[in-house]
């Protein structure tokens, strides 16, 4: 059975040392990404250089750690890495975070109100998502296919 990207779906390819990864064809656009559901970097103690310091959350709170989904690079790194944030969404954003007290004059010597920014991020797109799915099926279901 072919591996498939979970999110548009097309059939992934692999290649030998990634020679293919990334490049500008069809291939290289197939190419199969692993993605952390939870960014690693949230949750560790050290950087690939060993340095220390203090993870964003000492667990996650989405009980997804190490968990990765595997997609094509198109989705991995131009969808997923790169999400669109226009003017008016950054500020509607920065209106939620002042509301939730996630709002920062200056850098405290934690990270919680980071951590709250994340989650209320990831609250944001979850919502979203969900919105929009059961405006489709609505849609759907009133023959608008």
């Amino acid at each position: 059975m072919k591996e498939k990207c979970k999110i548009c779906g097309c059939v992934l390819v692999r290649s030998d040392k990634g020679r293919k990864y990334a490049a500008h064809t069809t291939d290289g656009r197939a190419h199969r990404s692993g993605h952390h559901h939870v960014a690693q970097r949230f949750l560790k103690t050290r950087d690939k250089r060993g340095n220390e310091f203090q993870p964003i959350f000492s667990k996650c709170p989405w009980e997804m750690g190490k968990k990765t989904v595997v997609l094509c690079y198109e989705c991995h790194e131009e969808l997923i890495q790169n999400p669109v944030f226009l003017p008016k969404d950054i500020e509607n954003f920065r209106q939620l975070v002042k509301f939730r007290k996630f709002a920062e004059n200056e850098k405290p010597e934690n990270r919680k109100k980071l951590a709250g920014r994340i989650r209320l991020l990831n609250e944001v797109i979850e919502t979203g998502i969900g919105k929009l799915l059961a405006k489709e099926r609505r849609r759907r279901r009133m023959g608008g296919a």
